[in-house]
């Protein structure tokens, strides 16, 4: 259903060079990084008082990569979380006549179709913590699932556009992304948990190949206006809507609300502690997180902005604004250790309506138990 290598070639031949630098600034970014990485360990933990459990998730290794890492590791994560449903999608097309056919084909157009996306994206992102890509000669992880990476070209490329301290802000992009390490790796239930609901929501996915080439048309045309009567209210994102939230039925909505709660919690939760943490240990953060909210928050051009609606990057933008209120809201009203038991189960994890009302989270996680 997917050529996967073609993906792979398809994506590093598409992406854009990273920034100039001699092989010396390389090697001193890529040094500098895995020190960051090492020194965020400490900052972090502290920090958020969540102690990291042992076990193989324990030991994540971190990963300075450069962009075609950055892809191979993504293909790869791709690759086993979507293993069920294309199993499922290539038993369907194989009892089709002519389905081996349509399948070669269908897998090469597939995976150009997914290189092109991963060659817009692999330019982007900073870091990354994957949960569930497995390890590789070339691209090691925990026995346990889990990896960091840190991608060097686009953390300078970033620092240079910012005009900020290099120094600082690498420090302050591993601050965010060792949070993400820690969550995982404190929290031992968590990489099943989401595992078992992207699985749920996949599980409820049409597997019929036409009917998602459908739905991925209609998200096109609703990004060049051909999709009537999708007037929204701003509030819930207004505009086109994602592939994501074009392709689901009733049941998997609800997972996605799941879904989308707990990963405005991460990344809320990492970016509150990479500004907690930040005045102790980068003297720029304020410059920092002024020049970088502004970049994140707007496209580099009319292209940049349709793509990331279509992909559903700007939920992602929202979940770090919303998730960081949250975040912060509760910790002022019942402290740091208050805060962790939303750690403590599945139960504990906020709803997505919790999210933007955290009274509500403290009012059932913290009253419940004191009553």
């Amino acid at each position: 259903m997917v050529d996967w290598n073609l993906a792979v070639a398809t994506a590093t031949r598409l992406v854009r060079p990273g920034p100039e630098v001699s092989r010396e600034e390389a090697r001193a970014v890529v040094a500098e990084l895995r020190r960051h990485a090492k020194s965020s360990e400490e900052h972090v933990r502290s920090f958020t008082r969540m102690a990291v459990s042992g076990g193989p998730a324990s030991d994540t290794p971190v990963l300075v990569v450069d962009r075609a890492g950055w892809i191979k590791a993504n293909v790869a994560g791709f690759r086993q979380i979507l293993k069920p449903l294309l199993g499922k999608m290539q038993d369907r097309r194989g009892g089709l006549p002519g389905g081996a056919v349509l399948g070669a084909v269908g897998g090469k157009v597939t995976g150009v179709e997914l290189g092109m996306l991963l060659s817009f994206l692999a330019s982007r992102v900073l870091g990354q913590y994957e949960t569930f890509a497995p390890a590789t000669r070339e691209l090691p992880g925990s026995p346990g699932g889990g990896r960091l990476l840190l991608v060097a070209p686009n953390i300078v490329h970033v620092e240079r556009e910012l005009d900020v301290a290099p120094h600082d802000f690498r420090l302050w992009v591993s601050l965010h992304e060792e949070t993400h390490r820690t969550q995982f790796t404190a929290v031992p239930w968590l990489r099943d948990h989401i595992e078992s609901e992207i699985q749920a929501f996949l599980g409820e996915t049409d597997v019929d190949p036409a009917t998602l080439l459908e739905r991925v048309r209609e998200a096109f045309q609703s990004l060049s206006g051909g999709r009537p009567g999708d007037e929204r209210d701003e509030a819930d994102g207004g505009g086109a809507p994602s592939i994501i939230e074009l392709v689901q039925t009733p049941a998997q909505r609800e997972i996605l609300a799941r879904l989308t709660a707990v990963m405005s919690l991460l990344e809320g939760h990492a970016d509150y502690v990479m500004d907690g943490v930040g005045p102790e240990v980068v003297p720029s953060v304020a410059e920092i997180r002024e020049k970088f909210q502004k970049r994140r928050a707007s496209g580099a051009g009319r292209l940049d902005q349709a793509l990331r609606k279509l992909l559903g990057l700007d939920a992602k933008l929202r979940q770090y604004r919303d998730g960081e209120r949250f975040v912060r809201a509760v910790v002022n009203e019942v402290g740091m250790d208050g805060f962790n038991r939303v750690w403590t189960s599945p139960n504990t994890l906020p709803t997505k309506a919790e999210i933007s009302k955290p009274a509500e989270w403290v009012a059932r996680v913290h009253r419940k138990a004191e009553s």
